[in-house]
């Protein structure tokens, strides 16, 4: 691909084969229009005159529906028992003190890292639940959004999409009404948030939105979620729930209801909400968001990592809740893996194969239907009307290398059950956000530079952290 043809905004594509309308079809051509949006998608149609042939068969992007992007600098080293017992609430003690060693140019470095990453997994825009505002003591920046620009200057470096999500988080706990010493840097109220949110969107950069984060109802008393949710307007809203099974206990013994079925109880659901990870919830809860048109945003190789639990995934498909996965801790950064863990526990858990195929609805691919399921729910997660290869969303898309091996000679209709559950290195052999291609020939321009960036806020944080 020639250096010209990175910016397609005013052009057409060709496609041998792409994802369109929840199938593959053939001989596709795309049309990007001056805004970085797709104009039109042909299927059947032959390539004109000036349009630029792609390599091989085409997906879309998918949303990162929820990641903290600063645990990219704790991935991989948590993985030590040093003592009798080892749990989230021991791994969240460890992660903070990372969140207490970072400064701008830090999360910059570690954000712009993980962006070059999540576009190399296939992910072309990232929801990021961010709480870490302030500076390491708690004071405040001189700029209230210093670390916001962090995050979106680092996503605007490798070119992926970002939707912001500053964060509600005012207590430790149902029962503790301030944050922990370790927390100092999270707290916000209401009224901050709303003003953060406002301000990110002010500044209209092409690849940049907000909402609004709720961290958990354990960390946010009622009064502040209501203020904070009361003519908010558009925009999405996320809140981890029921991540734990004693997070649902604590707020059984401070409600007398659990988390979902409490959230449920104030009427205050609706389709800009997304409930992240949703892990241990009743059929009874599923049945209530199902009403409410709320999505559910899953993060399986966290939840595992994490040791979660594994959610009731047949029932949350079959009430048609949106679905959307994330990459969280950022233990793993691409959605193949995700997608492949998300039906495996459920494997393991019910001791049946492909438990997300539907071949009762004509949907006997279990990759298929898991990802039309969280492309369209990964829209709602990141705040688009529209998502995918259709006229009208934003122009992103996915080419897979088809001589990646574990593609070799797979039938075409195929591709994606073997590029879910083949396990695939590096299937992606070009990426495009907005019309301009981000990753070319499994590479991004700027890789090397940004990779050793990170390498020198490793070592600094590192360094720090064990004297």
């Amino acid at each position: 691909m020639a250096v010209g043809e990175s910016d397609l905004r005013g052009r057409a594509l060709w496609a041998p084969r792409a994802w369109v309308g929840g199938r593959w079809q053939a001989s596709v051509r795309l049309s990007v229009d001056a805004r970085g949006h797709w104009s039109s998608i042909e299927p059947g149609v032959a390539a004109q005159a000036g349009d630029l042939p792609l390599a091989g068969p085409v997906l879309p992007g998918l949303v990162d529906a929820h990641s903290h992007a600063f645990q990219r600098a704790f991935a991989g080293l948590a993985e030590r028992r040093e003592g009798e017992h080892d749990d989230f609430w021991s791994w969240r003690d460890r992660m903070y003190g990372v969140a207490l060693a970072l400064d701008p140019d830090a999360l910059r470095a570690i954000a712009a890292q993980l962006a070059v990453e999540l576009l190399q997994g296939g992910y072309t825009q990232l929801c990021e639940f961010h709480y870490l505002h302030h500076e390491p003591d708690g004071s405040r920046h001189e700029d209230p959004l210093a670390m916001s620009w962090a995050l979106a200057d680092a996503c605007d470096d490798a070119g992926l999409g970002l939707t912001l999500l500053p964060v509600l988080y005012e207590r430790a706990g149902f029962a503790l009404p301030t944050l922990r010493a370790d927390q100092r840097r999270f707290a916000t109220d209401a009224a901050q948030v709303r003003t953060m949110r406002d301000a990110i969107r002010a500044v209209c950069r092409p690849l940049l939105d907000a909402g609004v984060a709720i961290h958990s109802l354990r960390a946010a008393a009622p009064a502040s979620i209501a203020r904070l949710v009361d003519k908010l307007g558009e925009g999405p809203i996320h809140i981890h729930v029921a991540e734990q099974t004693a997070e649902v206990e604590d707020c059984v013994n401070a409600t007398g209801l659990r988390p979902i079925e409490w959230l449920c109880s104030q009427a205050w659901l609706d389709a800009r909400w997304q409930l992240v990870h949703a892990t241990h919830a009743t059929e009874s809860e599923i049945d209530a968001v199902a009403e409410s048109s709320a999505g559910v945003v899953i993060c399986p190789a966290t939840e595992a990592n994490l040791g979660d639990g594994l959610p009731d995934l047949p029932r949350w498909l079959a009430r048609g809740v949106p679905i959307s996965v994330g990459s969280d801790s950022q233990v793993t950064r691409d959605w193949p893996s995700e997608l492949r863990l998300l039906d495996y526990g459920q494997r393991l858990q019910l001791r049946r194969r492909n438990v997300s195929a539907a071949p009762q609805l004509g949907e006997p691919s279990t990759a298929a239907r898991l990802f039309e399921r969280v492309r369209a729910g990964g829209a709602a997660a990141a705040g688009f009307a529209r998502w995918g290869l259709e006229a009208g969303a934003r122009a992103d898309l996915l080419v897979i290398d088809a001589n990646d091996p574990p593609l070799l000679g797979v039938p075409a209709q195929n591709t994606l059950d073997a590029l879910v559950f083949s396990s695939p290195g590096r299937p992606f052999r070009d990426v495009m956000v907005a019309g301009r291609f981000a990753l070319r020939e499994g590479r991004h321009a700027r890789e090397a530079e940004i990779a050793q960036r990170f390498e020198r806020a490793m070592s600094a944080l590192w360094a720090s952290s064990a004297r």
